[in-house]
């Protein structure tokens, strides 16, 4: 059937941005089921992080890639450290690991007011999961519960700063990171909000590569302020690590969607040759100048289509195509399906 096949792949630079769109090649055969216990007063900002990560994943791919549940140790409800109650889906007597694809990973969210005394449940529930072969995880001071398990004897684990010197006495054996975040084979720990969120990242490239970890920063990140700037990464043109040449041609394309720039006249405003451009882009992109501009002007018309109640003859002039006709089918040789079918989709 000609319905969902797309003739062209996006380059690298621009699949992140596009993928959600994308027909799917390779769904998983299930999604990765992953566990929270949330411990009383856990930090609800750390948390969310985690979580966050997980739903925009599912987000920025056509077929589910996890699943989430929470935990809590005595009570269907768990305490944050903002006074906020959270459901929780079980409680942890009542949530038996039992085989090894009822969950994939188990992560304990603790908080600045966690007790860290030794909880007998969560010890068994850690130890029945670590003999299934489960990697298990801690957020802020949840590695404490690991090691209280005896499951990080000779291991490196990261915590928040003012748990350290609880964990140097009295887990001798523990290997205390002076890092955010330790995500090693089988375990991971990170010592709060921000670092949960790298952590995420981190195991999501593990099961589902780079394009995916690459579209969820897109998402999340986008407004992690520079030391130098308060400008929000936009755009792949305000990658830094760029040569300043190509960001300028990048930007200069950015900025001319409804008019495109000839090759001639983008290479003349940076003062190079085309030949010389295209070598850049071919360098640092993959792709070539013309590709990336075609690209960067479909992902701006498919924005529009799905955003926009604007007709599709606007959208196609809007993006610098010269007809309808034009963008009909390099919108459709991208993403499987007409602009029509695809804003009826949304």
């Amino acid at each position: 059937m000609a319905n969902n096949q797309k003739k062209r792949d996006f380059s690298s630079t621009m699949r992140s941005s596009n993928s959600q769109f994308l027909p799917s090649d390779n769904a998983p055969e299930r999604p990765v089921k992953i566990g929270f216990v949330l411990l009383e007063h856990f930090s609800l900002m750390a948390f969310t992080a985690a979580v966050d990560t997980l739903v925009t994943a599912n987000l920025v791919r056509t077929a589910p890639l996890f699943e989430h549940i929470t935990l809590g140790i005595d009570s269907r409800k768990a305490l944050s450290d903002l006074g906020i109650e959270i459901a929780t889906n079980a409680t942890l007597e009542h949530f038996a690991i039992e085989h090894r694809g009822s969950i994939d990973i188990l992560i304990v969210c603790g908080g600045f007011r966690c007790d860290l005394e030794q909880n007998p449940k969560l010890t068994e529930t850690l130890r029945a999961a670590d003999k299934l072969g489960l990697t298990l995880g801690g957020i802020w001071n949840g590695s404490v519960a690991i090691a209280h398990a005896g499951l990080l004897d000779d291991q490196s684990c990261s915590a928040h700063p003012d748990n350290h010197a609880y964990i140097r006495e009295q887990f001798p054996k523990v290997q205390l990171a002076d890092t955010a975040l330790v995500v090693a084979e089988k375990r991971a720990s990170c010592a709060g909000p921000v670092s949960a969120l790298q952590m995420m990242l981190t195991l999501v490239d593990q099961y589902y590569g780079e394009d995916t970890t690459r579209a969820i920063r897109e998402i999340l990140s986008c407004d992690q302020v520079a030391e130098s700037s308060g400008k929000m990464k936009l755009q792949a043109g305000d990658d830094p690590t760029l040569p300043e040449t190509l960001r300028t041609l990048m930007q200069l394309m950015g900025n001319n969607i409804e008019e495109p720039l000839t090759l001639e006249e983008l290479a003349a405003h940076v003062g190079i040759s085309r030949r010389q451009m295209e070598r850049l882009f071919q360098t640092h992109l993959e792709t070539s100048p013309s590709r990336y501009y075609l690209e960067l002007r479909i992902t701006h018309a498919r924005r529009l289509l799905l955003q926009s109640n604007e007709t599709i003859t606007n959208i196609a002039l809007a993006s610098g195509f010269v007809s309808t006709s034009h963008f009909s089918n390099c919108y459709k040789d991208y993403f499987g399906v007409s602009p029509t079918t695809a804003r009826a989709k949304k």
